[in-house]
């Protein structure tokens, strides 16, 4: 797979959507996402079926994919930000049609079930942002700096971010291209044509209310499958809302530990992306450079040399 294009970064003005291809939300917060999105100077609106409800899901499969699928279409959008997770984004993968979206692309924005989208424009050869949503931006207030992070990046200002280290990490330097997200959405999609490939890769991973033996049995499928052989580094995110059994005989993050521990590549870990506030966006399919020290853990997200 080559290397992912990036969508043209934002201006002032840009019309941007909010929809919802996951679970319901709440249509005050929608209101208010459209009011922090207008305070960036942009024109957000939002998809015809963001605020409805349909079980657990935010409208039908029909009329979710008929939102996403409208705002790839629309050649005057710039981004698409996602209202929140859940569960759902699964049954759109098959159903989308990326014609139009190749002559205008823009940036999908979202995160733990939006992974799937991830994966699926990252197969069709365009990055995306594994960031908060626009339930986040609406509930956390003006100064919040991953806000403040992910319209830097919408803008075309990249940051590097600088982290603490920990006694696990695997101190060294690689570079490849950022991929990953929700673990277990991505396991859920190995050996299918939305699977990321391992080769130069950095994989980054998280997630939420998963038992710790379902996590280190996920990555074993990871070993098993030949996959962190072929990793150029491994960055381990936030795993939350889960209850420590002793199943595992020690903490999550030893275990996964030792299951990396043979592999002769940077490993860090509690890097501060996933279900929290502090939740750093990520760009899926960009090229970056990961430095482990035993001081500080950088992570730089590159530019490309040209956009489409």
């Amino acid at each position: 797979m080559n290397e992912p294009s990036f969508p043209p970064y934002l201006q002032e003005g840009d019309k941007v959507v909010i929809l919802s291809p996951s679970s319901k939300i709440d249509k005050r917060l929608l209101k208010e996402a459209v009011k922090r999105l207008e305070s960036w100077g942009l024109q957000p609106v939002t998809g015809k079926y963001a605020g409805h409800s349909s079980g657990r899901y935010a409208g039908t499969v029909k009329q979710r994919t008929d939102d996403l699928q409208h705002a790839m279409d629309d050649k005057d959008v710039r981004a698409i930000f996602c209202s929140r997770g859940g569960y759902g984004a699964i049954h759109l993968i098959e159903k989308l049609d990326f014609t139009r979206f190749r002559q205008s692309p823009k940036w999908l924005i979202g995160y733990s079930d939006i992974t799937a989208l991830h994966n699926l424009f990252q197969a069709n050869g365009y990055a995306s942002l594994h960031a908060l949503m626009a339930r986040h931006l609406a509930l956390e207030p003006e100064d919040d700096l991953c806000s403040a992070y992910l319209k830097d990046i919408l803008f075309g200002k990249l940051p590097e971010y600088t982290c603490k280290p920990h006694k696990l990490n695997h101190e060294g330097t690689a570079k490849g291209i950022l991929r990953g997200g929700n673990l277990a959405v991505l396991y859920g999609l190995r050996g299918t044509p939305y699977d990321i490939p391992a080769e130069n890769t950095i994989l980054f991973i998280e997630d939420i209310s998963e038992r710790p033996h379902a996590i280190e049995r996920m990555i074993y499928n990871l070993k098993l499958g030949g996959v962190l052989e072929k990793l150029s580094a491994v960055i381990i995110g936030q795993f939350t809302e889960y209850e420590e059994d002793k199943s595992l005989g020690k903490e999550l993050y030893g275990a996964l530990a030792d299951v990396l521990k043979p592999y002769n590549i940077p490993v860090c870990f509690n890097f501060p992306v996933g279900h929290v506030t502090y939740n750093l966006p990520m760009i899926c399919g960009a090229p970056v450079e990961l430095s482990i020290t035993k001081k500080a853990v950088k992570l730089q997200l590159g530019q490309q040399d040209s956009q489409f």
